[in-house]
């Protein structure tokens, strides 16, 4: 039920989406053109139904917080969805779907995405897929993270990436970004957390039992919600978990003892507080069997966490 995934690095994104370019999401840069090429790979044009905003429209310039996994946030269509962009240090590229509040994980149709890459500034593009990878709580037949391997040709520099069409609640967008990785020890220290969920719907999540989150969960966790017990608490996200550490349910990064949370009656250790978000939910809405926190350990290189 959790995402086969390996450990996540970070990506500095300038991102390009439904026309509109955006470096980090809060600048804008009018008509910037998308990555093109010049073999028969090029990317096609923009595809989208319905109209899209003009950089030069009012409130084409907005400002958006730091993806909760580390990424940067790319607009769609005047922000009624968002993507969260991050390239790993292994190479492999994620896209986290999310709602107009872009705190929110929002799955979509499990769909196969075709993109093209090119090194940054080069003219050369070369396609690859982009395959749905369902994470916890998502629906049938719905996905809210999708996972590329990069082509060895992209893997370790700068590059622009486009994905032409990528379908949400039935309107196609276009969806363009540049990565450049950063290579920080292994570590990414967030500056502050993401905003959290309301805090009526904060409540009901974390004070409210249901499925596998029960009453004495609730009481355990000394009936508060994560937002109160984690106040001030300053991500450290270790990318590279080494083989025996225990990593986060949601995000596979390493986990952080600071970060645990009660769920049926055994404690699981996450990244951050909105992964512990995301974990209460997923208990509290799926049918499937909880994995025990001892499934959540960075195994050999090339074998499955929890196997």
């Amino acid at each position: 039920m959790f995402p086969k995934s390996t450990s996540i690095g970070i990506a500095v994104l300038t991102a390009t989406a439904a026309g509109l370019a955006f470096v980090g999401c809060s600048q804008s840069a009018p008509n910037a053109p998308a990555p093109q090429a010049a073999t028969s790979n090029s990317a096609p044009p923009a595809a989208r139904t319905g109209e899209s905003p003009s950089a030069a429209e009012p409130g084409a310039e907005h400002g958006h917080i730091p993806g909760a996994h580390g990424g940067i946030i790319v607009s769609l269509g005047r922000d009624s969805y968002h993507v969260e962009a991050i390239v790993t240090n292994e190479g492999e590229l994620r896209l986290y779907t999310l709602g107009n509040d872009e705190t929110r994980v929002m799955d979509i149709a499990a769909q196969p995405l075709v993109a093209y890459g090119k090194p940054t500034g080069g003219t050369d593009s070369v396609t690859f897929d982009i395959a749905p990878s369902p994470q916890p709580g998502d629906g049938k037949g719905q996905a809210s993270m999708f996972v590329a391997k990069l082509p060895q040709s992209l893997v370790g520099g700068s590059i622009d990436v486009t994905v032409p069409s990528i379908t949400i609640q039935g309107e196609r967008f276009r969806l363009g970004f540049t990565t450049k990785s950063e290579e920080q020890g292994g570590e990414h220290r967030g500056d502050a957390m993401p905003a959290k969920i309301a805090n009526d719907a904060e409540r009901k999540l974390y004070l409210t039992p249901g499925g596998h989150y029960t009453q004495a969960d609730i009481v355990a966790n000394g009936n508060v919600t994560a937002s109160q017990k984690f106040a001030g608490f300053r991500a450290e996200h270790d990318l590279n978990p080494k083989v025996g550490d225990k990593i986060c349910p949601v995000t596979l990064t390493k986990a952080n003892p600071k970060c645990t949370w009660i769920v049926a009656g055994e404690a699981y250790e996450f990244c951050c507080p909105p992964c512990v978000d995301e974990f209460v939910l997923q208990a509290k809405t799926t049918t499937d069997d909880l994995k025990p926190p001892t499934h959540f350990v960075k195994r050999e290189a090339g074998s499955t966490e929890g196997k």
